[in-house]
């Protein structure tokens, strides 16, 4: 995996401004365009794990992680999604994905919240409880070095062996590096034992890095958040 996603602009082409509610807990619309390097919205994209896009973000301290996908309006170009958020600070809007006949590129933007800020410490953690699964990230990560990371889901003490497909594998892996957000995407090499998701990483430098990880059960998408550190 190869970290990027802290540019505007990549591959030809621009994010252009995100529009969304300016405070936290107000309803509205988070809606961006992508435009060529001569200002043309990009109107034409492929697809990419079963999306055009993929919508990421988060709070520059790791917390209120969304994986989300927008719609387009290919008449405009513009991609949008009902959105509010749940805090005030500084967020990291990432678009991940392909116009038609290009490359594959993760652009992004910072957005300020406004509101009363509450940063979050990320601590190195490798168990998460959501809704009652306890998902486990076994493994470490090694700069400039492949690692296995293996994830582990179970509920009740037993192995969740009804893990169901989501966007194309049975599991989801973004990570993010702590201080510039530089951005991670992996994708599951496939299922395990019963209950277990297998990832393939290369951290490209020492630090820390924010993992989340989406999974399907029961016809609901989760997510598990995890910190580890590269050595």
């Amino acid at each position: 995996m190869n970290g990027n996603g802290t540019a505007l602009s990549a591959g030809g082409v621009q994010l252009g401004v995100v529009h969304a509610p300016v405070r936290a807990g107000e309803d509205g619309e988070l809606a961006f365009t992508v435009s060529t390097a001569d200002g043309q919205p990009v109107t034409k994209y492929e697809e990419a794990h079963g999306k055009q896009l993929h919508l990421i973000v988060v709070r520059t301290d790791g917390a209120h992680f969304r994986h989300r996908h927008p719609v387009l309006d290919p008449e405009i170009g513009v991609w949008s999604i009902p959105w509010t958020w749940a805090a005030a600070g500084a967020y990291r809007v990432f678009t991940d994905l392909t116009p038609a006949g290009g490359e594959s590129v993760t652009l992004s933007r910072t957005v300020e919240v406004a509101g009363d800020y509450q940063p979050q410490a990320a601590e190195p953690v490798a168990k998460d409880v959501v809704d009652g699964y306890e998902v486990t990230l076994d493994g470490t990560l090694a700069a400039g070095a492949a690692t296995m990371l293996t994830a582990r889901v179970t509920r009740g003490g037993q192995p969740v062996a009804e893990l169901e497909p989501y966007l194309g594998s049975f599991g989801h892996l973004v990570a993010l590096r702590q201080g510039d957000l530089a951005y991670l995407h992996i994708h599951a090499l496939g299922d395990g034992e019963p209950g277990e998701i297998r990832f393939h990483a290369e951290a490209p430098t020492t630090g820390r890095y924010l993992l989340y990880l989406d999974f399907q059960a029961e016809g609901t998408v989760r997510t598990a958040a995890f910190v580890l550190d590269a050595a």
